[in-house]
């Protein structure tokens, strides 16, 4: 775990503790069941029950599946106002992604503003961080609250900060979360719609879309808000210039081949995000076409490689920075027992024109 400017607990404000303290046991009017209770319909002994809910080692897998379903199933709330580590838990599948370094600087500067600090732990694609799940990390280090920039959150692992009183936001800049998370995104729809509109004012009307994966609520967002852009403007989405697969260089650069490789080619490419975009680049170049003469290419995202390419890319921008302040907010007032006045905020995007889209050179 990285640690940003670590602030001993003992700084930590005598008021933002009571009141997170205070929090915590208004949490737990759910129920008064007792570990003993829980370890008693598990068959498990007290100290077992507690190792659960700390993300302790020592418990057969088995085991842990048995006692974390009872939480869940009772609603289980830690019956101790134990202090929690001054500390804001920022959970990440990929650090190095492009969005993370600007996350990161949002969710600093609130915990700045509330003296705390804040910790990183990556995740990988079976939801485990350096060989145990990560839910167990948390537990074990029983942050005020966690920030998920992970989009496969599980009902069972909501459920297993909920029962030690840790508030959980996802911030997931492609779609939302499936159970009933606060969470933070933002409008990928009115993005696309932007995107498409811009290539529409230049005069293109054979448009493509590179979308991202059918799974993400976001990447459909994006492909609906262009579609309806497109066909508002009486020039519907052709389905043979639509491809979906990965947010990936890999993916736009083999989609854009395919496209561009079309008898009757589009004037325009609009992508799902900046890698795709960037893929696509490549695939003009390998195929001898200038852009924007010959191609015009949008992408998504807005991340720092859109500002250096060459040319540099027309894209819309997600508000990275202002999307983890306002989840770091929401996990502070959450912390501090504050109800939220509405469970799911979205940013606006913005369109960025820069030099990768002009008025096409053939119908």
């Amino acid at each position: 775990m990285i640690v940003i400017d670590l602030i001993e607990a003992t700084s930590y404000t005598a008021a933002v503790a009571e009141r997170i303290v205070e929090g915590q046991r208004r949490g737990r009017r759910r129920g008064e069941l007792t570990i003993a209770t829980i370890a008693r319909l598990a068959g498990v002994s007290k100290p077992t029950v507690s190792k659960v809910l700390n993300g302790r080692t020592g418990v057969a897998v088995e085991t842990r599946q048995r006692v974390e379903a009872l939480l869940r199933e009772h609603g289980y709330r830690r019956p101790d106002a134990v202090l929690p580590a001054a500390t804001l838990e920022v959970m990440f599948h990929g650090l190095e992604s492009n969005q993370a370094i600007k996350i990161m600087r949002g969710v600093d500067g609130v915990a700045r503003n509330h003296q705390l600090a804040v910790g990183f732990t990556e995740v990988d694609d079976e939801g485990t961080s350096q060989g145990r799940p990560w839910t167990e990390w948390v537990l074990a280090r029983r942050p005020i609250g966690v920030i998920a920039v992970y989009p496969n959150i599980t009902p069972s692992q909501h459920a297993q900060l909920a029962a030690s009183a840790i508030p959980l936001v996802a911030l997931d800049p492609t779609g939302q979360p499936v159970h009933p998370t606060p969470s933070v995104g933002a409008t990928n729809w009115s993005g696309g719609v932007a995107a498409a509109r811009h290539l529409l004012e230049l005069g293109h009307r054979r448009i493509a879309v590179i979308s991202g994966p059918a799974q993400y609520l976001g990447a459909r967002a994006r492909l609906e808000g262009c579609r309806a852009a497109l066909d508002a403007a009486g020039a519907p989405l052709d389905p043979r210039l639509v491809r979906v697969g990965a947010f990936s260089f890999g993916a736009g650069r083999d989609f854009g081949r395919e496209l561009l490789c079309l008898p009757n080619p589009p004037t325009a490419v609009l992508c799902g995000n900046d890698l795709q975009a960037l893929g696509v680049y490549t695939a003009a170049a390998e195929l001898g076409l200038r852009i924007p003469q010959e191609l015009s290419v949008v992408g998504f995202d807005d991340i720092a490689t859109t500002n250096w390419c060459w040319p540099p890319m027309t894209t819309v921008r997600q508000p990275f920075t202002e999307m983890g302040a306002a989840a770091a907010s929401m996990v502070v007032a959450l912390a501090a027992g504050e109800a939220l006045s509405q469970p799911r905020t979205e940013l606006a995007t913005t369109l960025v024109v820069r030099d990768s889209t002009a008025p096409p050179s053939r119908p």
